[in-house]
């Protein structure tokens, strides 16, 4: 994928031509040993990269390399270790400093204010890479440390030390050159995409059917798509939840074409039958009036906000692209950079699971275990999960019993640890560096980047405590929180913090996220809980690969139109989703031109996020796998893995698991798992 910006080159960024980059090589040599030739040459070649005109003339360049360059030996470990302080600390401070600013509009704090919104698109960092730059400390690094591509690390890595490797992601930090007032304007557009999904709230009381009967109790208020998704999900232990999972189906439908009335989000004050697209003041007992609209105006649409979010994340970050030269678009970054994995590596993997005939004999098995035909919405068939007969309503008792407020599962949080097989100090050890809050939205983790500082897990708990849905997104989050925890804390260099890339931690979040009924208390008496363990991973993998590809070819789209309006985008991701549909569920569903993949949330507020699930998923598969050995001793293993720190996410695993990254271990699963079920 190419872009038309003009790329900046090392002439343009530059006052210093060749003769002056050989003088200061040769200048270097001869103050230096031989020994140093090539790290000098590399070191100088990369300072010219980002010099630029306004950094100084010619002699400005030159004592700086000649005072700078740090040969190897003790000066040079000095170097590095004051790096990896600085970047601690300053990365670490500006980390929380942006959670506590978000506090507004990620936690569930009474009314969000304007002031909340604009609080949560500032970032205090923004113009931090420009003035490492000017005060040359950036250069510093550029000089002493080597810049390394993908393709190198994918082919050398496996010989690093965890020097090298931290040497690697040190010099990560500096190139680019990313002017501030587009990192802010990434920030901002990030920021508004999340206030927009997180506010996309639909009140089910007052979704009616076409003959005005309201299925959903009163007070059932859900976010877009997840919560909406989970009460879909809790409809199949439902005798009568058919009709109301094809009632979400038709407000998915409305709004992925946006053709909802916009009165109807987040309102209590209109009833909405989405089969007509018909709206009418609400006429529940004891509500507050509502003053009636003119007529247009009750339906009138959203108007394409939805596509307009997500075109402006787009345009915010393809403003970057002239200062990659090496990844000139959002996506190459995405995969090479965010991900690094390379991007026709993921498109291969997420085929492999949707081209599987697997899938067709899971349909046909989910088609049996129903007794009806497949709907399109049965992409998120929750009936393998072992759930032992338990209801949605029971299961939301049991969870708000034991978690009435956000405290009480704090005060849980040892004890949960200790059950998924945590040594009881280690399990203290995590707790007490987790701090727990109420979100705003459906609940996520938020890292810290310092040593002395803590992870947060945000959860959305009602009124009546923490439902069933709510404690499962708790349980996804805590894996976040826990990979958090050790990935920071316990790594040996603060440089390689964390883990490869995203799937890695969804991975854990998923490894946990599966254990939400046993950490319950609660037992499946089924033989075959095994097997449907897996049936079950696999067909959730396959959704979220269905929405992976048409997340990527989104932004492919994007690329190639780039000054395509709201209106136009929303056609092509129609478009898009009928596509993928048609090519790899419409034979499995027996359904056509179905556009639900497109309802996904995270395609508006999270940049092609998407792949990471389903390589998450993938991960979490082969560690899942590997983890069957430790049973009850679990947490040793998490540690040691989260401690590998951020390698390259195929060498990661296979120091990890003894493996890469492959579909075949779940597929392997699936034909067992299908034979022994079936």
């Amino acid at each position: 994928m190419s872009t038309t910006a003009t790329l900046p080159t090392t002439e343009e960024t530059s006052t210093a031509g060749l003769p002056v980059a050989a003088e200061l090589k040769q200048t270097l040599r001869e103050n230096h040993s031989d020994a140093e030739a090539e790290r000098i040459d590399l070191g100088v070649d990369q300072v010219l990269r980002f010099w630029r005109e306004e950094d100084g003339d010619d002699d400005v360049l030159r004592t700086f390399v000649e005072a700078e360059f740090v040969p190897e030996g003790e000066l040079l470990n000095l170097t590095f270790e004051r790096f990896e302080f600085f970047l601690e600390r300053t990365g670490g401070y500006l980390n929380s400093l942006r959670r506590d600013l978000r506090r507004g509009a990620d936690l569930d704090l009474g009314p969000m204010l304007s002031l909340d919104r604009r609080l949560s698109a500032y970032n205090p960092g923004a113009h931090l890479l420009d003035d490492l730059f000017e005060n040359k400390i950036a250069f510093v690094a550029l000089l002493n440390f080597p810049l390394t591509t993908l393709a190198e690390q994918l082919a050398q890595g496996d010989g690093w030390t965890r020097r090298q490797w931290a040497e690697a992601r040190l010099v990560e930090d500096f190139s680019t050159r990313l002017p501030a007032e587009i990192t802010q304007k990434i920030s901002a557009a990030r920021s508004t995409a999340d206030s927009y999904i997180n506010d996309y709230n639909l009140h089910l009381h007052h979704i009616l059917t076409e003959d005005g009967r309201r299925l959903f109790p009163e007070g059932l208020r859900h976010i877009s798509h997840w919560g909406l998704r989970d009460e879909l999900k809790a409809r199949y232990q439902d005798p009568e939840g058919f009709e109301k999972q094809q009632l979400i189906k038709i407000a998915f439908d409305r709004i992925v074409r946006q053709e909802i009335p916009a009165v109807v989000v987040d309102s209590t004050r209109f009833d909405w039958r989405p089969g007509s697209n018909s709206v009418v003041p609400t006429a529940v007992a004891g509500s507050a009036p509502a003053e009636v609209p003119a007529p247009a105006a009750l339906t009138a649409s959203e108007a394409d906000e939805r596509y307009r979010h997500w075109l402006e994340f787009f345009h915010a970050l393809r403003a970057a692209d002239p200062y990659y030269p090496d990844d000139p678009t959002f996506i190459d970054r995405r995969f090479n950079r965010s991900r690094q994995i390379p991007e026709a590596e993921v498109e291969t993997l997420i085929e492999s699971l949707l081209s599987s005939p697997l899938g067709q004999r899971t349909g046909e098995l989910v088609e049996h275990r129903l007794g009806r035909r497949l709907e399109p919405f049965d992409i998120w068939y929750v009936g393998f999960k072992p759930r032992g007969g338990y209801t949605e309503e029971d299961l939301d008792a049991r969870t708000r019993e034991r978690f009435p407020t956000t405290e009480a599962f704090a005060a849980e949080l040892p004890q949960i640890l200790e059950d998924l097989g945590f040594r009881p100090e280690r399990a203290r050890f995590v707790a007490d560096r987790i701090v727990i809050e109420p979100s705003r939205g459906a609940g996520h983790a938020m890292g810290a980047t310092r040593r002395d500082d803590n992870a947060h897990l945000r959860t959305r708990v009602g009124s009546k405590g923490l439902d069933f849905q709510g404690y499962n997104v708790a349980m996804h989050e805590l894996g976040h929180a826990v990979e958090q925890v050790f990935s920071v804390t316990t790594v040996d260099h603060t440089l390689l913090q964390g883990v490869p890339n995203i799937a890695c931690t969804e991975a854990m979040a998923f490894m946990f996220q599966h254990r939400d009924l046993e950490l319950l208390g609660l037992q499946n008496p089924d033989s075959n809980a095994e097997h449907l363990h897996v049936l079950d991973t696999f067909w959730n993998t396959r959704e979220i690969a269905g929405v992976s590809l048409l997340d990527m070819r989104a932004w492919r789209w994007l690329y190639e139109h780039p000054d395509a309006s709201p209106a136009e985008f929303r056609q092509a991701v129609l478009e898009i989703a009928r596509n993928v549909w048609n090519e790899y569920f419409a034979d499995v569903f027996g359904h056509r031109d179905e556009t639900i993949l497109a309802v996904y949330s995270h395609l508006v507020d999270a940049a092609m996020y998407t792949p990471d699930y389903t390589i998450g998923h993938v991960i979490a598969f082969q560690i899942e796998q590997y983890f069957k050995e430790y049973e009850g001793c679990l947490g040793d293993e998490v540690e040691r893995i989260c401690q590998l720190g951020a390698l390259t996410p195929d060498l990661w695993m296979r120091r990890a698991v003894d493996s890469p990254i492959s579909t075949a271990p779940m597929l392997q699963a699936t034909v067992a798992a299908l034979d022994a079920v079936g």
